[in-house]
């Protein structure tokens, strides 16, 4: 129970997504978890799902994690999802409907 407090969970609305210009497995997303400007967070969902799905999505999202450059591209946090044992399906996590962005997951 601990270690799970020590992670910030937020639901995040993303609010634009572009190709990674230099890694063909992600995705550059900027997100909106309700703080004053949107975050930039990498993902590797290129493959699994296609940008228009995933533009206007609310997600789960980890907000305190240590920047990452990923390919030249800083990430500022990470999103959740579950994928099967052969990495063939990858489901992003979401929250029901009617939760603020910016809410935290507890």
């Amino acid at each position: 129970i601990g270690d799970f407090t020590k992670l910030d969970l937020r639901v995040g609305k993303i609010i634009e997504v572009r190709e990674h210009p230099n890694a063909e497995k992600l995705f550059v997303l900027k997100v909106d978890l309700g703080e004053d400007e949107p975050r930039t967070i990498c993902a590797g969902l290129r493959g699994h799902y296609e940008s228009e799905e995933l533009q206007g999505m609310e997600a789960i999202f980890v907000a305190n994690l240590e920047p990452r450059i990923l390919r030249g591209v800083e990430s500022n946090g990470m999103i959740l999802a579950a994928c099967s044992d052969d990495k063939s399906k990858v489901v992003i996590l979401v929250p029901e409907n009617g939760i603020k962005v910016g809410s935290k997951v507890s």
